[in-house]
């Protein structure tokens, strides 16, 4: 039997999706060459250690071919019980960007000022975070479905089933972040939609068993980004 995992493209119109699938093939003794085998790239090691959030990219466009072998090694990633509960919605029109970062922008405003935050704090950090949105070529936000995880009498055991999915889409996306920097793009993961799901939601118009969980702007980059240091891994980390 083959199990069909789509994305959403939004594509030509706002309110235009085309749904697309990569089928996962789970026939008995069939196998599915892993896509990387064959091509040579940078040392993973050296990929992992010069990757860096790019915020600012290029007027140029990126290629569907390249956003599918983005998607392809993302679909690669470990998960629970082998479920592959991600999700992608890609957006490309310009009109879409501005609606979510706008509505979203209106949701972070209200935080904020619900906080007690300083005025022109808030506008600055809303405009930032509109322009990081509407520059970028392509936005992916990446979902996850419960829909084929595990189910269980209990409630502990069923938020437990969640908390894995939420690492199984945490692992595709960062195979996407990855593979992003090896092909020569320029990537930020954004936590915003956790912060406004209902407006995600409606705006993008998801299936009733998607929930957005973060979104990543992409593109070809306009700078190397900040180079940012690490704690020593020493210092986090104990053996028994």
């Amino acid at each position: 039997m083959s199990i069909s995992y789509p994305f959403i493209r939004l594509a030509q119109h706002p309110l235009r999706t085309i749904i697309r699938s990569t089928p996962v093939d789970k026939a008995a003794g069939a196998t599915k060459q892993h896509p990387m085998e064959t091509r040579h790239t940078l040392n993973l090691l050296d990929i992992i250690h010069t990757r860096r959030s790019i915020r600012r990219y290029l007027d140029r466009p990126v290629p569907p071919a390249v956003i599918d072998q983005l998607l392809e090694a993302a679909t690669w990633a470990p998960s629970a019980h082998n479920r592959q509960p991600w999700r992608f919605v890609v957006i490309e029109t310009a009109a879409v960007k501005a609606q979510l970062a706008d509505q979203m922008g209106e949701r972070l405003r209200a935080d904020r000022l619900r906080d007690g935050d300083p005025i022109d704090l808030i506008e600055r950090d809303v405009q930032r975070s509109r322009d990081r949105i509407i520059s970028a070529p392509i936005v992916i936000v990446a979902c996850l479905s419960l829909i084929d995880m595990d189910r269980y009498p209990d409630e502990r055991r069923n938020a437990l089933e969640k908390t894995m999915a939420v690492q199984s889409a945490a692992n595709a996306a960062q195979n996407l972040l990855l593979a992003a920097h090896d092909l020569g793009l320029g990537a930020c993961w954004m936590c915003a939609p956790l912060f406004a799901p209902d407006v995600v939601r409606e705006i993008l118009d998801l299936p009733l068993d998607w929930e957005a969980q973060a979104m990543i702007t992409l593109g070809y980059p306009a700078d190397a980004g900040k180079p940012k240091g690490r704690v020593d891994f020493k210092d986090k980390t104990i053996y028994r």
